[in-house]
């Protein structure tokens, strides 16, 4: 008789854990399949990273919910079973808080991508939420273990002084970026240019550095105290559109009147057909700097999309108006010189 109530409450416990676990992934699957069928009729993707989050990790929650409801009706030992129950207990929170953390981090930078908040989406700021989140869930963690957080936090508080003397340049480095994402001087995306030469996309601002691919498609590093201390020039602020100046010089045979409207037709016509080239603002000819030692010297001023569009405009555009020089017989002169020699009659006479 001792032996079938020894067997029974072995096997009571492991029925309910395979019941309740296959209960808890037929509703798993039920409300995967709802949520999926609803994600289709909606243009947002928050739903999508939803589910993508959380599939996998709902699986291993429903075992161990399975295994908590076991574990509770079983014969085993006080003892164990607090600890196996807190086992499970830490294992939830942690696996909640890391998926919460990566979740959280997907959906702020949806919302960033979206221009529902103002800020731009760097590391620095998905580092940030991912970092008050997972210290929330290491907290919940102690307190369900019965660990006083007080002394914790007293400790942090003392001992931050030391590792703030300690570690001055990283959190220069760390506050700097802070400064730059929350000035929104620089964004990722912005094409900037700084005052030693390099010039190109930031990519991304981290606690540490900041990240700037440039043409040749060559990363330069910086740290973010040196870049908040640097004279920069951000050529997508106020706007990207920005103004191309061509200089051209014509020979001083060519009507100035003539050489304008040439000049001006040719880059209406050219902005209908060369990526980048805007019509409005119209463009404009200014005869400045005006006279040339060896040419009247104009200057083509057009709009273009954004900096980098600047090097396809001024290729094809300049093409295109030496050959509609070519056409309306403007010349386009060489550098020349005329050197005048004067004659010194009486030179022999000293000798």
């Amino acid at each position: 008789m001792q032996e079938l109530i020894e067997i029974k409450d072995i096997i009571v416990p492991i029925l309910v854990i395979f019941f309740t676990l296959t209960v808890l992934l037929i509703v798993r699957a039920f409300l995967i399949r709802f949520l999926q069928k609803f994600a289709k009729k909606t243009e947002s993707k928050i739903d999508d990273i939803i589910i993508k989050a959380t599939r996998f990790p709902s699986i291993l929650w429903a075992f161990a919910i399975a295994l908590y409801i076991g574990i509770a009706i079983s014969p085993i030992p006080e003892k164990f079973g607090f600890y196996i129950n807190r086992s499970i207990f830490v294992f939830l929170i942690l696996s909640i808080t890391i998926v919460a953390a990566n979740l959280s981090s997907k959906l702020f930078r949806e919302y960033l991508n979206r221009g529902v908040v103002q800020m731009p989406a760097t590391g620095l700021v998905n580092a940030t939420v991912k970092g008050l989140i997972l210290i929330i869930g290491f907290l919940f963690i102690l307190s369900g273990l019965g660990i006083s957080i007080t002394p914790l936090i007293t400790a942090l508080g003392v001992g931050g002084l030391a590792v703030a003397l300690a570690l001055q340049d990283t959190l220069a480095n760390l506050f700097a970026g802070i400064h730059i994402i929350m000035e929104r001087s620089i964004r990722v995306g912005d094409f900037i240019k700084l005052e030693t030469g390099e010039q190109g996309y930031v990519d991304d601002i981290t606690w540490r550095a900041t990240r700037i691919r440039m043409l040749p498609n060559n990363t330069v590093i910086i740290p973010n105290s040196k870049l908040a201390q640097s004279i920069i020039t951000n050529y997508y602020l106020p706007e990207k559109r920005m103004s191309l100046l061509i200089p051209i010089g014509v020979s001083y045979s060519s009507d100035p009147e003539h050489v304008e409207r040439v000049l001006i037709e040719e880059t209406m016509k050219a902005a209908d057909e060369i990526p980048g080239l805007l019509k409005e603002p119209k463009p404009f000819v200014r005869f400045i700097p005006g006279f040339g030692e060896s040419s009247l010297d104009f200057t083509l001023i057009c709009q273009v999309a954004e900096f980098v569009d600047q090097y396809l405009v001024q290729h094809e555009l300049r093409k295109r108006i030496f050959k509609r020089f070519q056409q309306e017989g403007i010349e386009i002169p060489f550098p020349h010189r005329t050197v005048y020699l004067r004659e010194e009659k009486d030179w022999d006479k000293s000798l």
